[in-house]
């Protein structure tokens, strides 16, 4: 169909392709959620009388049909279209007439895109949420499976104090449970609804915002209508920061792996098919996949720094450049779910090598032990400290593993408590599986056949 905005004269092909570049392409990912939002939009014009019974349910048919046709890959958006937007009400002007043209009234494509967006954004939260809780269930997987397994613990990278494998581990599963759990604070800040601000000062309709909040599942509407404007970008840019502290998450981890998997230290093995090849060299087995962690790192980061900088100088009210605030959340939300995944399928197969690690726990180790133990005995610290630090040739070993049991403070190597760990865990997904099933009722009523927007 022509463009929504459409009137007396044909855009030049150099501005629309300009105007347009890659949103139609992006816009794949918008469809469902637009169908959600538009469906209640029908509603609520159903509601005040703009629509009879009969349009309003033609139009929810039509929503079902274009929903089935996406599922199938038969629901196409071409540059002429601009957007799924576009595309949407073309198909339903073309099959309903008078009831298609209808499907716009009360409503800009400001806060249509702001809607779906936002329905976005909610169950993509969910969505990393769950990929970052299965990544950390990985790693407490692995720190269960060797809680008495010795590894030293590192500053600066050099040999510092007796550590373990599970408390190495542990580190990185409590850090992502704690970024899920930003994440799911994150939602209710995403769940607010900015239908019906219209170009962000409504319209002189009466329209129900709270009822069409509640269709959609929304907590709450967002009030003010300038606001819901004015936070595009912003919601966007809250989200992609915390992709960002998952991927930098990931990103540490990737290289203590590429580190601790060197020949020369030999803690641990990755699984060859999770490695890749040289072209030259036929022995090579290489941690291609950790060194992509770290560069996708610096992706998603620079996704989150992008929409930043778009929004940044921009004046109150709509702006086109809000359109470009929507490659890099897709692009953002994607490449940090692809992370957490391969890096959960990377743990999972991690292969420990207890020999090389108590072997890697050298006398100097336990320096900091000996410093205790006279401590322990009526010594002062900073002499004893001074006295085992003339004296490191005099330092010995010990059992690794005793000396792990030594530590008895909570978090420490002896006392790690992964039952809280677990406990935090599957509280954190019972909440996300709880949502993402309320999102599903209330997705599948608006639209049938349409239960999750973005998978």
């Amino acid at each position: 169909m022509a463009k929504l905005w459409q009137k007396n004269y044909t855009l030049d092909s150099m501005m629309e392709h300009f105007t347009v570049r890659n949103d139609y392409i992006y816009d794949q990912e918008l469809v469902l959620s637009d169908l959600v939002g538009s469906a209640a939009h029908a509603k609520g014009l159903g509601r005040i009388g703009i629509l009879s019974d009969s349009e309003l349910s033609c139009l929810l048919s039509g929503l079902e049909e274009i929903a089935a046709l996406r599922k199938a890959g038969d629901f196409p958006i071409r540059l002429s279209d601009e957007d799924c937007h576009t595309a949407i009400e073309g198909y339903l002007t073309e099959r309903l007439g008078e009831a298609g043209k209808k499907i716009h009234t009360g409503r800009s494509r400001n806060d249509q895109v702001q809607t779906a967006l936002r329905i976005y954004m909610r169950e993509a939260a969910l969505k990393l949420s769950s990929a970052a809780l299965g990544f950390a269930r990985s790693l407490i997987e692995l720190a269960s499976a060797n809680v008495d397994v010795p590894m030293p613990g590192r500053t600066h990278m050099q040999i510092a104090m007796p550590s373990s494998v599970a408390l190495w581990a542990l580190s990185f599963a409590e850090e992502t449970e704690e970024e899920a759990s930003m994440l799911l604070d994150l939602y209710k800040v995403l769940d607010q609804s900015p239908l019906g601000s219209a170009a962000s000062y409504g319209v002189t309709l009466p329209l129900d915002r709270e009822y069409t909040a509640s269709l959609m599942g929304f907590a709450r509407v967002q009030n003010n209508v300038l606001y819901a404007n004015n936070s595009r970008g912003k919601f966007e840019a809250f989200f992609l920061d915390h992709a960002e502290y998952l991927a930098l998450t990931v990103s540490k981890l990737a290289q203590d792996l590429m580190l601790f998997t060197l020949p020369e230290f030999g803690y641990f093995s990755l699984p060859r098919e999770l490695c890749t090849g040289s072209s030259i060299m036929p022995q090579k087995k290489n941690p291609d996949g950790l060194e992509l962690a770290r560069s996708r790192t610096a992706l998603i980061s620079s996704c989150s720094m992008r929409v930043k900088s778009i929004i940044k100088a921009l004046p109150s009210g709509y702006n086109r450049d809000f359109q470009d605030t929507k490659e890099p959340l897709i692009e953002g939300f994607r490449s940090t779910e692809e992370l957490l995944l391969i890096m959960q399928e990377m743990v999972s197969k991690l292969e420990v090598h207890p020999d090389r690690l108590a072997t890697a726990c050298t006398s100097e180790l336990y320096a900091t032990d000996r410093v205790m133990e006279k401590v322990l005995k009526g010594g002062n610290f900073r002499d004893s400290y001074k006295d085992v630090g003339l004296n490191l040739d005099k330092v010995q070993g010990e059992d690794p593993v005793a000396s792990l049991r030594k530590r008895t403070s909570i978090g420490t190597a002896g006392n790690l408590r992964i039952e809280k760990d677990v406990e935090w865990l599957e509280g954190l997904e019972a909440e996300v599986e709880g949502r993402m099933t309320r999102l599903s009722a209330v997705y599948s009523f608006l639209v049938p056949g349409v239960e999750e927007v973005i998978l």
